[in-house]
């Protein structure tokens, strides 16, 4: 059997923990900064934990990564 292939967009995108969660970087910091509140600029800092379902879509396309 050949080896499947990780999705190069997943790979470069997100990353899989120690514990098998889903860590990818915030949504919503691209543009439009100036109608955002401060406090949601705060709080959209780093990176965040991606919900259960969304995160099985992603492991289902990095499967050496669990």
């Amino acid at each position: 059997m050949p080896k499947m292939k990780t999705k190069s967009s997943c790979k470069k995108r997100f990353k899989i923990s120690a514990t098998g969660k889903v860590i990818t970087g915030q949504a919503g910091k691209r543009h439009g900064m100036i109608k955002r509140h401060k406090k949601f600029i705060r709080d959209a800092r780093g990176t965040t934990v991606m919900s259960e379902p969304d995160a099985r879509i992603i492991k289902s396309m990095m499967p050496y990564d669990r």
